[in-house]
């Protein structure tokens, strides 16, 4: 059933910017946010990219920033159908009910265990949304039969396939992670599965029914997706392509980390899983640009420098990002070795020449031989260094992506020594690209970079001394930073920043540059694998040109983030007074767990 959107006279909703062209969408209460969500999932709005529900909010991306301001403007004053629903699926699940939290949620609601067992098997649970993580869905029933509070120590490790409670939420934890909700049961129901063509078993709008059992059921957490997790590699049509496909590069080093990555798999935010995709995409486009791709084929994304890679058969290269040196090193079966010498003394052997070694360039496409190796060292300034071949690496894809999400473990696996990557073939009407500069100036080690972030969503959950924390001292990156995110810690005699208000924030929608500040006042810097949902205010984003430059930053380099108008980049003349909504501000409320 579609839902029903008209002109409100109704207050307006308060619409919260998270970037420039993404807000929340402030909502009365669940109902609410379900009849939003579903309104924009049957009838998405002209570049709509991302929705995703939360407790209190709604989340909605889009693809320019005149689209954002028109979609903002609409919805503020949209009312809609509260018995709108999406069609779903009946969905049973199985469940042992010997939960470590059993007896807890029992004395909570002033019930039996019995009790607790009948209550949560004779309700039906809807899908409300989902967010936490592949698979995972918040599930709500009619008159909360077991309305309980989470943990107040959140465990390390819950084990996939527990059964849980939080506030009016029921769950399944999908995959072992960290987790403060009451554990009542488990089960072997597989939630999130690419091997399916639904990967989540629960989705938004289906309907749930616990069914207690006594047999034996044993929650394993999965290593590695299924290997019919991943459709077949997309074929290039014979007019499109020329060259051969029997051609590959090898692994011969990864160094600290490289990853296969593209421009990532937007859309799939109400699943758990992340846009991901390469941390710095000019420099991933620019390096398919140059070698004659189309901007969107994988290329290798290497932390650090150390990769080593060997060339079977001949193919073109670029190298972009981080400012390295790379060499070239001759295929040592193509020396010409010279005949031996006739005035050697008896158990002298002849000393042979070294392999021929050239020095790569940087942001131009060069010849890689059959046989011959390439070598890039540690960075001089940045962090991560991207390799496209001519023609991109044929991986088969998930989800319609060939990225590594390193948070929800979608995609390829880290890649490893001895890792062959198929080459395919290049269209025959795409050029190879002319030298090019670099992106920008690249972040180095005790230098100071720019971001210029806009404020909000949660801005006024700071004072003034918070944000000018924030936006007037210089932070440094630590090395406890990877895809999911950049750590900041202050210079000796800097000040974290400080709130004007107490308490949680009910986890909402987040977006790439999101600055969530958790209460130790110290910024995290949302990168291309963060969790979709976050349960700490964000002060600010930092603006979409910017993020390549954030995605370079080394450990010990240094950041001012400077506030600026979202329409003009121009800096703002006080950033402590700017509101981050476009609607007066309600109160906030304390509802809705993270997981």
């Amino acid at each position: 059933m579609s839902t029903t959107a008209v002109e409100s006279n109704h207050q307006p909703r308060p619409i919260r910017w998270s970037g420039t062209k993404a807000f929340l969408i402030e909502c009365a209460d669940l109902n609410d946010v379900v009849s939003i969500h579903t309104h924009l999932t049957n009838n998405p709005l002209p570049g709509q990219r991302e929705l995703l529900a939360a407790a209190r909010t709604v989340m909605v991306a889009f693809d320019s920033r005149p689209r954002a301001v028109a979609a903002a403007q609409l919805l503020a004053t949209m009312q809609y159908d509260d018995a709108a629903t999406v069609a779903g699926e009946t969905i049973l699940i199985p469940v042992v009910y010997d939960g470590e939290d059993l007896q807890a949620v029992a004395d909570l609601t002033n019930l039996s265990v019995e009790g607790v067992i009948q209550a949560h098997t004779s309700a039906e649970w809807k899908g409300a949304f989902g967010g936490f993580a592949p698979g995972f869905t918040y599930l709500v029933a009619d008159n909360d039969p077991l309305n309980v509070p989470r943990r107040e120590t959140p465990r390390t490790a819950v084990p996939a396939g527990s059964v849980a409670l939080a506030g009016n939420f029921s769950a399944v934890y999908p995959r072992r992670s960290p987790g403060g909700w009451q554990l009542i049961g488990r089960t072997n129901e597989r939630m999130w599965d690419l091997g399916r063509e639904n990967p989540a078993l629960v989705r938004p709008g289906d309907i749930v029914k616990y069914e207690a059992t006594r047999e034996t059921i044993s929650a394993v957490v999965p290593d590695s997706e299924p290997e019919s997790a991943s459709e077949a590699t997309p074929e290039v049509t014979a007019d499109q392509a020329v060259g051969s496909t029997s051609t590959y590069l090898e692994i011969i080093d990864p160094g600290l980390q490289t990853l296969l990555q593209d421009l990532g798999r937007p859309g799939f935010g109400d699943l758990g899983v992340s846009a991901s995709g390469a941390a710095d995409k000019a420099s991933a486009r620019q390096a398919n640009r140059v070698v004659g791709n189309d901007s969107d084929l994988a290329v290798l994304e290497n932390v650090l420098g150390e990769l080593e890679l060997k060339a079977f058969g001949n193919v073109i290269v670029a190298i972009t990002g981080a400012e390295v040196k790379a060499f070239v090193t001759q295929n040592p079966a193509l020396m010409e070795i010279p005949e031996p010498s006739e005035d050697l003394e008896e158990g002298e052997e002849e000393e042979l020449p070294e392999p021929e070694v050239r020095r790569a360039p940087l942001r131009t496409a060069f010849s890689l031989y059959d046989g011959e190796t390439l070598r890039i060292e540690a960075p001089e300034a940045g962090l991560r260094t991207y390799v496209a071949v001519r023609g991109g690496f044929m991986v088969p894809e998930v989800l319609g992506s060939r990225a590594t999400d390193s948070m929800s473990g979608v995609g390829p696996e880290p890649l490893a020594k001895g890792k062959v990557l198929p080459v395919g073939q290049a269209k025959r009407n795409n050029s190879v690209g002319s030298d090019e500069p670099a992106t920008g100036v690249l972040p180095m080690i005790g230098k100071v970079t720019t971001l210029r972030i806009t404020l909000g969503p949660r801005d006024d959950w700071f004072d003034e001394a918070g944000i000018s924390a924030l936006t007037e001292q210089e932070w440094m990156a630590t090395s406890q930073s990877n895809r999911i995110g950049v750590r900041f810690e202050l210079p000796a005699g800097g000040r974290p920043m400080t709130r004007a208000k107490d308490g949680e924030l009910a986890s909402e929608g987040a977006v790439p540059g999101s600055l969530q500040i958790p209460p130790s006042g110290l910024p995290v810097l949302f990168l291309a694998d963060h969790p979709v949902t976050g349960g700490y205010p964000v002060a600010g984003v930092v603006i979409e040109r910017d993020m390549p430059l954030a995605a370079q930053l080394p450990p010990g380099a240094k950041v001012r983030f400077t506030a600026v108008d979202p329409d003009t980049f121009l800096p703002l003349e006080n950033s402590t007074s700017t509101s981050s909504s476009t609607r007066p501000q309600g109160s906030e409320k304390n509802e809705g767990p993270s997981a």
